[in-house]
């Protein structure tokens, strides 16, 4: 079965194509045959697509004014080229999208179809950054490929299962009936590390208390008993919680009120702060990225200290939260870009819980470890670095849904 996966950002688009072979999954999640990523952040009059395969890397500009072509272009180069690894497009059996906002409509991965897109598209609002984008690649696919099965998961379904005490905002109960709550994001990558680390551990998912921190661009954290999703930091929106990478997080709402009477704010300007000019980026003045943010404490860049000792203040109080909400924890997850390769950021977040007993092995935290638990074998608390593969969770269920 060949499975293709669109997993689209807020300016960019992550491709790749799964070769599966027989009648069963295998059992770890195997290399793409392709991969295809377009980044429209490079310039402002271009993107740039990116592609992966047959041991070969190439490099195609793309037109700012015309991205609709974007994707038919990144198709193209499965079928020709040096990357070609298949001969005609109707070769693709399925192809799964990650899809950021699902609203409390979908708890699982669901197919495509007239109504589910006219949903996705209603909840633009929510996710103003993100589902365009899955409704731009959702279009595509239905111009390239024609009636092809095309698969939606939803990074909100996960959290479907946080008790309604959870997920309601202390607002009058009319807002709960009109569908503002807590929804939840990075479903996909919190699910597929939690069943990743009961691997790893092998022990069951029932019988762990989890914390998975996703820290990336975009961080949340979620509190996983049982295997199912009880609490998480990211709300209403993507916008809650942490502190970001151009994201502020939570802040006091009041303080929106006063830009908009002070300063006269609008609703767009208010959207730009929040979401892209805030952040790491915002404090620092550098940039969202943390390994920038860490060259500017070397400089003794003062804002760059402020910036990280804030990301890690905020992520080791709701870290403290999802504790609290769990009862106890067996289990503490590091997952995405920052998650997986930023070192002091896990020894800064691992410090402020050693009176439960959780203990860092140093030296494998400073080791590159992937898949591994890096806690002292006295540790209370295992500590597990995993590659997140939402990509490779999305084919799973393709195959499963149309296999």
């Amino acid at each position: 079965m060949k499975i293709l996966v669109l997993n689209a950002g807020s300016s960019s688009q992550k491709s790749c194509l799964y070769s599966i072979e027989g009648n069963s999954l295998p059992k770890h999640s195997p290399d793409p045959i392709w991969t295809g990523n377009i980044d429209w952040t490079v310039s402002k009059n271009e993107g740039i697509l990116t592609v992966k395969a047959n041991e070969i890397k190439q490099t195609i500009t793309l037109n700012q004014e015309n991205k609709a072509q974007a994707i038919p272009k990144m198709l193209e180069t499965l079928t020709q080229g040096q990357t070609k690894v298949i001969d005609n497009l109707s070769e693709i059996n399925v192809v799964g999208h990650r899809v950021v906002h699902g609203g409390k409509n979908y708890s699982e991965a669901t197919k495509i179809t007239p109504e589910v897109k006219a949903k996705i598209t209603e909840l633009i609002p929510l996710a103003p950054n993100h589902n365009p984008g899955h409704i731009e690649g959702i279009e595509a696919i239905e111009t390239v490929l024609g009636d092809v099965p095309q698969v939606a998961l939803f990074d909100t379904a996960f959290h479907q299962t946080i008790p309604l005490e959870n997920a309601a905002y202390p607002l009058p109960f009319e807002w709960l009936e009109k569908g503002i709550r807590r929804y939840g994001f990075h479903g996909i990558s919190h699910e597929y590390c939690a069943h990743r680390a009961a691997e790893i551990l092998d022990q069951p998912l029932s019988s762990l208390k989890l914390i998975n921190c996703h820290l990336g661009n975009g961080c949340s954290l979620t509190a996983i008993k049982n295997g199912k999703s009880i609490d998480t930091t990211m709300g209403f929106t993507p916008l809650e919680g942490l502190m970001m990478g151009t994201r502020s997080g939570s802040i006091d709402p009041a303080i929106l009120i006063y830009l908009m009477r002070e300063y006269s704010l609008t609703p767009d300007d208010l959207n730009t702060l929040l979401n892209k000019e805030s952040g790491l980026k915002g404090v620092s003045g550098i940039s969202a990225d943390i390994r920038a943010i860490l060259q500017g404490i070397k400089e003794h860049n003062f804002r760059a200290q402020l910036a990280f000792d804030m990301y890690i203040h905020r992520l080791r109080s709701q870290m403290g939260s999802m504790l609290a909400v769990l009862g106890g924890l067996d289990v503490l997850i590091f997952t995405a870009g920052v998650g997986e390769n930023a070192v002091l950021v896990r020894e800064k977040a691992c410090e402020a819980f050693e009176f439960l007993g959780l203990k860092l092995d140093q030296t494998k935290n400073e080791s590159s470890p992937m898949d591994e638990d890096i806690a002292t074998e006295n540790s209370s608390v295992r500590i597990l670095v995993i590659h997140t593969e939402e990509d490779w969770a999305i084919a799973q269920q393709c195959w499963h849904l149309c296999h």
